[in-house]
């Protein structure tokens, strides 16, 4: 005989429903989907929960003054670890008079990145050949806390389209972002409440500002390990309204569950993000990380990790794996162990994968922990130099960029085989003239070649945007940190309070150091000077299969430089030395050709 698998709970809804003459209301066919109106693909992709890549200091946590009272339902759900679902209404009767609860089909949707924004990457995603640079971990996780009877989507705003077929399937849709999506997410929230669809929101924003977020069915706030399971009760019990608070409550990373990577398309990215860490034990003052997840780093173990690891094996994807702590070396004691571990499951698995991260500059100062990194093919590494002015960084309380002189700490990086990315920052009080000129020095001096240079951002509930407005200095709006087109992040928006020194000289010294970065000889000059010091190590070898992929991306970015007189010229002379340094180097030129 067969065996007969016993019927699921969807099964048995379905053979109910049919029996009762009720036809599925699910939308068929294979034709192609339509786009919604206003709803467009971004063509471009890089850190999460931050993570991923990352918007560096874009989440934020919302203290009591800036947000209307919780509500009493809200107010029930301070701390959902301890909380139980309220007793049944006698007179609303059960909440499923079946006795089997209809499988809800949730589509999660991912806010796209203004076209201006710096993290909107158009332009090189078609030169690599991916729709953008990494997939939402935030959302994947949320999907992996929801009921297995779920069935769920995801959409990524800046991969594709959301069509018509999606928002007919959905019976809810769940959505949050970064301050950077701000304007985005609220247009997504307005037309999928014009279209009548429960929408539920959260994310670093809406947990930093719950004010702005309103308009949605569902405020689901703090992280999600904590505040979904009270949102899944409220649900279930037939409320489609309500607002969840994890107060100043922390998950237990080690019981967050193990991503839905299988909703998934990894052609569509770059890379993949995973997360190891929450939080970071330094104190900088314009940093919104540690209001958002504390300063004690909380670890998931190493058997934890792997199991991460082990699900992207399965299914199939190997390369780039990009950790989106927001400090990787917040605890060394503990990395130094994980990264033990990670080398010797990398060995027996063939090195499926090569690694990236987000440090502080004080890596360099540890051989053993750059030994590790080295070991277990950490290849690029994004630091916050922000300013090359020592009395700045104490002032801003970022004393650990101080203990050692910065072109030092980058070369020691560099020599340990990972490609520095870092970010600095224009704009601090006690700056004097001329502060544009030395930071972009200290970027040729550090020879990095991709580097993030914003204006300073108060962002919301920081030390910075506390000290700001008790000094009057903070330029607010009516409903908080409110983004205006013009204003999509810390390139466009920067400078929200009233400067020390004129803002015209700082913008003015601004766009002076990008036009000086960003020159095709002095951006290719500082590559040549990048390769120089890199010494590569990697041990993860791709697929031969990929071979031609990335033959054709190197074609696509030779023709761009070569068809362009004032860009062939800088091109071809980093193409030439770096092609005499090994194919490794020529790969990167390659690359930081591309950014």
């Amino acid at each position: 005989m067969i065996p007969v698998r016993p019927l699921g709970r969807r099964a048995v809804e379905r053979k109910r429903r049919v029996a009762a003459g009720v036809r599925s209301q699910r939308p068929r066919g294979r034709g192609p989907p339509r786009p919604l109106s206003g709803s467009r693909c971004s063509k471009r992709a890089l850190a999460g929960e931050p993570p991923g890549s990352k918007v560096r200091g874009s989440g934020e946590r919302a203290p009591a003054d800036r947000t209307r009272p919780l509500n009493a339902t809200a107010a029930t759900h301070r701390n959902p670890g301890n909380w139980t679902p309220r007793p049944l209404d006698p007179a609303r009767g059960p909440p499923y008079p079946s006795g089997v609860p209809p499988a809800t089909r949730c589509l999660l949707v991912y806010p796209k990145f203004s076209d201006a924004s710096f993290w909107n990457f158009a332009d090189i995603m078609p030169l690599a050949g991916r729709k953008y640079i990494t997939q939402p971990l935030g959302l994947l996780t949320v999907a992996a806390l929801l009921p297995k009877s779920w069935e769920c989507r995801l959409v990524d705003l800046n991969a594709r389209d959301l069509s018509e077929a999606d928002l007919a399937w959905a019976d809810l849709v769940m959505t949050g972002g970064m301050i950077t999506q701000q304007l985005e997410t609220l247009r997504l929230i307005r037309e999928l409440k014009a279209r009548g669809k429960t929408v539920v929101v959260g994310g670093p924003d809406a947990t930093s500002q719950p004010a702005l977020y309103e308009g949605a069915d569902f405020l689901v706030l703090g992280e999600a390990e904590l505040t979904v399971p009270a949102f899944l009760a409220a649900w279930e019990h037939g409320e489609r309204t309500g607002r969840f608070a994890a107060g100043e409550a922390k998950a237990d990373v080690e019981r967050s569950p193990i991503p839905r990577f299988d909703l998934l398309r990894f052609s569509d990215y770059l890379y993949v993000g995973v997360q190891l860490s929450r939080g970071c034990p330094y104190n900088c003052e314009f940093c919104d990380i540690i209001e958002l997840y504390g300063r004690v780093p909380r670890l998931k173990t190493p058997a934890r990790m792997f199991r991460e690891l082990e699900a992207l094996l399965a299914l199939g994807y190997r390369g780039h794996v990009d950790f989106v702590d927001d400090n990787f070396i917040g605890d060394k004691r503990a990395v130094k162990a994980f990264l033990r571990e990670l080398v010797a499951w990398s060995e027996a698995r063939g090195w499926p994968f090569y690694f990236s991260t987000e440090a502080t500059v004080t890596l360099a100062a540890d051989p053993e922990l750059l030994e590790l990194m080295r070991r277990a093919d950490f290849r690029f590494v994004f630091v916050g130099i922000e300013t090359p002015d020592p009395e700045l960084l104490r002032q801003t309380q970022k004393k650990q960029n101080t203990l050692a002189p910065l072109a030092d700490a980058v070369r020691k990086l560099n020599e340990a085989g990972m490609m520095v990315y870092a970010g600095f920052i224009l704009g601090f009080d006690g700056e004097k003239a001329g502060a544009g000129e030395a930071l972009a020095a200290c970027v040729e001096e550090t020879r990095v070649a991709t580097a993030m240079t914003g204006l300073l951002t108060s962002l919301p509930n920081t030390q910075l945007d506390r000290r700001l407005a008790a000094e009057g200095r903070l330029l607010t709006r009516a409903r908080g940190t409110e983004v205006r087109p013009e204003e999509v992040d810390q390139m466009t928006g920067g400078l929200n309070f009233l400067t020390r020194r004129p803002r015209a000289e700082v913008l003015g010294e601004y766009r002076a150091a990008l036009a000086r970065l960003y020159d095709p000889a002095n951006y290719f000059a500082r590559v040549r000077g990048f390769l120089e010091w890199f010494k590569p190590h990697g041990r993860h070898r791709p697929s031969p299969l990929l071979f031609p992929r990335f033959a054709w991306t190197f074609l696509r970015v030779s023709a761009y430089f070569l068809l362009r007189p004032a860009l062939a010229g800088p091109y071809l002379r980093t193409l030439l030395a770096a092609a005499g340094r090994g194919p490794k180097h020529l790969s990167l030129a390659v690359i930081l050709a591309g950014f």
